[in-house]
């Protein structure tokens, strides 16, 4: 065999090899997609929504398409995650607000959203934005509701036909056998009517109403308490990310967070952090939401295990 006969059949069998299937006869899979989702939030009153924003930018599984601000004085909020994504080096995602309401709670980090030199002078219409995305990516995009759901019901008052073209709606929301101070253990309190649930009844309504694809995090699978230890962990860490959650919950004034909000986005990129089961759920008008008999209009997580998930969040939002 000559030389050149030898080179020409080595580069053959590599081509071949290249191109071949893996040893065990299967094609190595494409990398899935991102998931393209919008969070619709009401950052600066609790702590827990700038946790799950954290948990968001740390988690390659997710596209961020853009992030709405949702009751009260949603301008100052969104001027706090114009600080917040410029701290941490994610301008380019979209910053829309919503309708303002009277306030019924006061914004604990005001001075980090006016303190910043990143706040733009306006921001475009949090409706109008989150219906232009869906129409421009139907049946591709994930909603994720972790504030009272004005923007929701505004959303689906205006065009309902490309509401139902989400993806799918995930939502901190209700309380179904378990009430707030129900860690599990202990007392049994009672259910509740939920604080985003409650802020806009008429909103909840008609997203259960809606037809979409939606699942539900609730009381029941969401207090889940930041304890000293691991806010040590975490605000030890000195990156962008920590170190503007650390000013953040220093602002926000109180000791142990409760993660509510967070779950939307664990679940979204491991559901088996917070199982879901097929419920018919009704919101009553003070706010309860109540399972009934009934076609299945909601997936609903009733309980998670804390330790697997603060093993999961502590991973990803502490890391280098």
């Amino acid at each position: 065999m000559s030389k050149s006969t030898a080179v020409l059949i080595s580069i053959v069998v590599c081509a071949f090899l290249i191109a071949s299937p893996t040893s065990n006869g299967q094609s190595s899979p494409a990398p899935a997609l991102p998931e393209k989702v919008i969070i619709d939030t009401d950052i600066g009153d609790d702590i827990d929504d700038a946790f799950a924003i954290a948990l968001s930018l740390r988690s390659p599984e997710l596209q961020i398409m853009g992030i709405t601000t949702t009751f009260g004085d949603t301008e100052t909020r969104a001027k706090l995650l114009d600080r917040f994504l410029a701290e941490v080096g994610r301008q380019e995602i979209p910053v829309a607000a919503g309708a303002p309401s009277p306030p019924k709670s006061a914004l604990t980090q005001r001075r980090y959203a006016e303190g910043g030199h990143f706040a733009k002078p306006v921001h475009p219409d949090a409706v109008t934005f989150l219906l232009e995305q869906i129409r421009r990516y139907p049946g591709q995009i994930t909603l994720i509701a972790i504030g009272p759901l004005m923007n929701i019901g505004s959303a689906i008052d205006k065009d309902q036909a490309t509401f139902r073209k989400l993806k799918g709606v995930i939502i901190m929301g209700g309380s179904i056998k378990r009430g707030y101070g129900d860690l599990g253990f202990g007392p049994p309190q009672p259910p509740q009517p939920e604080w985003n649930i409650l802020n806009d009844i008429p909103s909840a309504q008609k997203l259960f109403a809606s037809g979409v694809p939606l699942f539900v995090m609730p009381l029941d699978a969401t207090q889940l308490k930041l304890d000293e230890v691991k806010r040590g962990l975490l605000f030890s860490q000195g990156t962008p990310l920590t170190d503007a959650l650390t000013l953040l919950y220093h602002q926000w004034g109180q000791e142990t967070p409760t993660l509510f909000d967070p779950m939307t986005i664990a679940f979204l990129v491991n559901p088996s952090l917070c199982p879901v089961q097929p419920m018919h759920i009704r919101i009553d008008d003070k706010g309860f939401t109540r399972p009934e008999p009934g076609p299945p209009n909601a997936q609903v997580c009733l309980d998670s295990n804390p330790d697997s998930f603060f093993r999961f969040y502590l991973n990803r939002v502490a890391a280098p």
